[in-house]
């Protein structure tokens, strides 16, 4: 399994370690409810340096990620990231990610995970422009410190103004006596904080620091399953669950990424357009359960009849409501707010109800 720089610091601390996209990755520490509840009252850090990082560089980088993503870059200022996808020819998703503005002709990509290579190799099958790629996966390292106390935490330790850096923008400057750290005011939480990139051999420096500026508020490490909660809370989509190479960003709910402008002949355009001006047959709801229960990646969703309506794609006890919450792709009949609809557990009918995320307010 792969390792990242914060791996022997995990496995000291006594997490629970498992692979995750070919990572020895951490999965809890004290428990995913104490650390969901760190996140959303205090400060956790999370280890995410798993995650892709791919600079798209020179004067046709603009016009390449016109072409590969959906969002339209053209509008994305420096300083300024930008949540998009890349889609496949027949309008699904290769991947979720995140573009950011760095210079003028220079973008960093943060792709996920368990996408590395297979994102890579489509950047690389799609560039026809002569954009300069580089993926520097294993060169960069990237924490994210998340909870309503991060930033006062974070702003011991760097004389970059923190509350100057809006929400979906960034910069780069010196953090924990550390040069070019990128600090993104971005996160997978919806608890607000921020998200540093920097290099590996300072990944100790930086860590340290952090922990012993974050004492005073009970700072904590963060596991993959507490992140996983947190998302889902909010509404946040995973990418292998919620969006796959078989679901478009339209039935996904993410026709606010997807740009019909002029000049963007992104890949399946027209199939997507065509989606829009037909409709689709199917879409991504949010859910919470007036039973008891846990709704679970995979189960069926039927409708009172017991018909075959969808399926769940993420589905947890949520940390902060109590009750069952999760997300599914259901038939568009069924897709509207306050629409029952049931979660079969091995032959039992659990009434849901569709309902608005994010589940935590």
């Amino acid at each position: 399994m792969k390792t990242t720089p914060f791996t022997e610091k995990h496995i000291a601390l006594g997490a629970k370690m498992h692979e995750f996209a070919g990572y020895n990755m951490p999965i809890e520490y004290s428990g995913i409810i104490d650390e969901h509840m760190t996140v959303c009252n205090g400060v956790g850090v999370f280890d995410v340096s798993h995650m892709g990082e791919f600079w798209v560089k020179g004067p046709n980088a603009l016009e390449f990620l016109q072409q590969v993503t959906s969002n339209n870059v053209a509008t994305l200022p420096l300083g300024k990231a930008q949540y998009t996808c890349f889609p496949n020819e027949e309008g699904g998703i290769v991947d979720d990610l995140l573009v950011y503005h760095y210079e003028d002709e220079k973008y960093l990509l943060v792709v996920n995970a368990a996408n590395i290579e297979k994102d890579w190799n489509w950047c690389v099958s799609h560039n026809t422009v002569g954009a300069e790629l580089e993926n520097s996966s294993d060169r960069m390292a990237q924490l994210a410190i998340q909870g309503p106390k991060a930033t006062e935490v974070l702003q011991r330790l760097t004389p970059v103004n923190l509350s100057e850096i809006p929400y979906y923008a960034f910069t780069t400057g010196e953090f924990a006596g550390c040069k070019e750290v990128i600090i993104s005011n971005t996160g997978y939480t919806g608890a607000g904080g921020f998200e540093l990139y920097f290099y590996p051999e300072d990944g100790e420096t930086i860590w340290n620091a952090i922990f012993e500026a974050g004492a005073p508020e009970g700072i904590k490490p963060i596991g993959l399953g507490a992140r996983d909660t947190l998302r889902l809370e909010m509404g946040f989509c995973l990418y292998g669950n919620d969006l796959s190479d078989t679901t478009s960003p339209l039935e996904a709910g993410l026709g606010w990424i997807t740009k019909f402008v002029d000049g963007k002949n992104f890949t399946a355009r027209a199939i997507l357009e065509k989606q829009k001006a037909e409709g689709i047959t199917r879409k991504l709801v949010a859910f919470e359960l007036v039973d008891r229960g846990i709704p679970r990646h995979g189960y069926k969703l039927v409708n009172a009849e017991g018909e075959e309506i969808g399926e769940v794609t993420s589905g947890t006890m949520s940390p902060t409501r109590k009750i069952g919450i999760g997300m599914g792709y259901v038939a568009k009949a069924y897709s509207a707010l306050d629409s029952e609809i049931f979660i079969d557990v091995r032959g039992r009918k659990l009434k849901a109800k569709v309902v608005k995320a994010p589940f935590r307010k």
